[in-house]
């Protein structure tokens, strides 16, 4: 049986949503869960930027693209997405990291980029209003 690690964000809250459409997540559960089988550990809530689907399809992660055999759409700016961690931190050290959901991002996400990172990568959030 699969052991879904602690709904923890990064800042210590309650994990929050990061897409349902499209449904995204390890579990396809809409959030970034993780689990000792998630290999890639999808646990950044990243928000799809263009420079940041030509630079995923540049270095052979396609994301745009629809895939109806496995139930993708393929991604669009403005869309979350649970991205693995070390391609977040790679996209970074190259300048075209996308922005980031703080409390949608799972604190195991901690354990490959600097809590610093995803802070300077944060999305305003309309709280900041």
């Amino acid at each position: 049986m699969i052991r879904k690690a602690p709904e923890l964000n990064v800042m210590g809250g309650a994990l929050q949503p990061c897409s349902t459409d499209p449904l995204t997540g390890f579990f396809r559960d809409g959030h970034c869960n993780t689990c000792a089988e998630d290999t890639g550990s999808h646990t950044v809530c990243a928000v799809m930027t263009e420079e940041f689907l030509a630079y995923s399809k540049y270095v052979g992660n396609d994301l745009s693209t629809p895939r109806p055999e496995f139930r993708f759409p393929g991604l669009k700016p403005g869309d979350g997405w649970c991205l693995c961690a070390a391609r977040f931190l790679q996209a970074y050290d190259e300048g075209c990291a996308p922005r980031v959901s703080l409390a949608a991002t799972h604190q195991r996400a901690l354990e490959i980029v600097p809590l610093s990172v995803l802070e300077a990568c944060a999305a305003k959030s309309s709280d900041d209003d």
